[in-house]
């Protein structure tokens, strides 16, 4: 079916790029169509170590605009969304084999004054023989500097983003692949497939964004004909263990061979440890954590903690491609994370911008870059705006997560208080939509393990694209650490007999 509507912008990729673009453009003015081949966030933007950061390892490779851009972020980015990002003090033990502590002080004094910090607490030094950060820490350990970084829910964000875009007016498709592309009369003509069902459609637009991720390259060459190769494919992968420490802080760690890596408070009842860098040159959908990555990450932290850390502590483990600029760095860790924007296209030609690398941190800043590019094609619409503006759930202070709570259980005393917690926690105030008019437990609904009710699941097809249980257990939320194979099944079993009521209607 061909749609007549010609739409300003056609967005490829509905990772945190493409839905921060989306975002800003529809809500300056312009008509946005995204498509997304899997669920919302199923690549790279799922697969970070979750955390709204400088990158404070950057400064040793000088990209010093990098890094005070994504300083100048945190705050930003944690009152948008105060539910979902929030301020988190790492303990960074000084390791005698490692950079020495001079040059540490020296990094973290320009990590606190050039990114314009004003809420997140500044740098200190810590005792670790009486600090409690020292406790699971072997002994050798007596120093540590402790600094401020915010942490995110990063498939939520994307989810969030492209929940704003579609409630300012951009169609947002997910299971929708981008088959062929080809400019046609001055147009963008651009064939999308339901990956479910098989039907296709042709959408018309002014210009296309290709937002792909690690698929980047693949859809410039078959959209525009290219066959530069812009991106790096390099690996990250992380392992979840069993809670290896209760202190509220994370840890950032010094490996031997010059990396480093965190261990991170996670989920309540478990311990985030990662990331690995490593090429990666099959195809970004095969990635899974290697033998060498898991000791890898095994044993830098038992170089750390007192107890040990196994194989037989983890629960889980994730593994994602980033797609960096190609720079020509020689090792992995040394690529820069640095965005890169280009446009392909002759005069006259409709044109193709292009997205390539970039982290998470920084999305909303690429987000107004691209916008730029926008405007220098169509014209523009709108001013800057995503600055200050909360994503849904977020529109309450950034430092009222309790008062938050305390409401909605004032609303729902029958709520418990974890269930309470946790969904203030991913939806915000929108917790209240969540729970709407239920007057007990009960009239949530089917409760398919831990505390996943079918209220909470209902919203998340509804209004979060959520298809299958994958979409709701590790990406929507991650209670997937905490649901049996049996209660998956009864989830998945009803999110089909769902879709299929929608599918007869329709």
């Amino acid at each position: 079916m061909t749609v007549d509507v010609i739409h300003d912008v056609f967005i490829a990729g509905g990772g945190i790029n493409g839905c921060g673009i989306a975002r800003d453009a529809v809500g300056r003015g312009y008509s946005v169509y995204l498509a997304e081949m899997k669920d919302l966030a199923s690549g790279t933007s799922s697969w970070s170590t979750k955390l709204i950061h400088g990158g404070l390892r950057y400064l040793e490779h000088y990209e010093f605009r990098l890094v005070r851009e994504a300083l100048m972020e945190r705050e930003v980015l944690w009152g948008m969304a105060p539910h979902i990002i929030w301020p988190l003090r790492f303990v960074l033990p000084l390791h005698k084999d490692m950079r020495p502590g001079w040059l540490i002080r020296i990094g973290l004094f320009l990590y606190d004054h050039i990114g314009g910090r004003k809420a997140l607490p500044a740098t200190k030094v810590l005792d670790l023989t009486r600090d409690p950060a020292g406790k699971p820490l072997k002994d050798r350990f007596r120093k540590a500097f402790e600094y401020s970084d915010c942490w995110v829910n990063d498939a939520r964000l994307v989810a969030l983003n492209a929940r704003d875009a579609a409630d300012r007016g951009a169609t947002i498709r997910t299971r929708a692949k981008v088959v062929s592309a080809r400019r046609e009369g001055g147009l963008w003509a651009i064939v999308v497939e339901d990956v479910l069902t098989g039907a296709r459609d042709t959408v018309k637009a002014k210009l296309f964004v290709n937002a792909a991720g690690p698929w980047v390259d693949k859809l410039l060459q078959n959209a525009a004909g290219s066959n530069t190769h812009n991106v790096r494919l390099v690996q990250g992968s992380h392992i979840v263990v069993k809670k290896k420490f209760a202190d509220p802080r994370a840890y950032f760690f010094q490996n031997n061979d010059g990396r480093i890596f965190f261990a991170i408070p996670y989920e309540q009842d478990f311990t985030l440890i990662g990331t690995t860098d490593r090429d990666y040159k099959g195809d970004p959908a095969d990635v899974k954590i290697t033998d060498d990555e898991i000791d890898y990450l095994c044993a830098g932290a038992s170089e750390y903690f007192k107890e040990p850390v196994t194989r037989a502590d983890m629960v889980w483990s994730y593994s994602g491609v980033r797609p960096l600029y190609d720079d020509g760095a020689s090792k992995a860790q040394e690529a820069t994370r640095d965005y890169v924007l280009k446009a392909v296209g002759a005069d006259g030609e409709p044109q193709m911008l292009n997205v390539f690398g970039g982290k998470i941190t920084t999305y909303r800043k690429l987000a107004e870059s691209m916008l730029e590019k926008i405007e220098a094609v169509l014209g523009a619409k709108g001013k800057p705006w995503t600055e200050g503006a909360t994503l849904p759930g977020g529109d309450f202070d950034r430092n009222g997560f309790g008062g938050l709570v305390s409401r909605l259980r004032t609303d729902k005393p029958w709520l418990p208080g974890a269930l309470a917690e946790r969904l203030v926690r991913l939806y915000g105030t929108k917790a209240f939509v969540v729970t709407k008019n239920a007057h007990s437990m009960a009239e949530l609904g089917r409760i398919f393990g831990g505390d996943l009710t079918e209220a909470e699941v209902n919203y998340l097809i509804d209004q979060e694209w959520a298809v299958d249980a994958e979409d709701v257990l590790w990406r929507r939320t991650k209670l997937g650490l905490k649901l049996d194979a049996d209660s998956v099944k009864a989830l998945e079993a009803y999110m089909q007999d769902r879709r299929s009521i929608r599918n007869a209607a329709q």
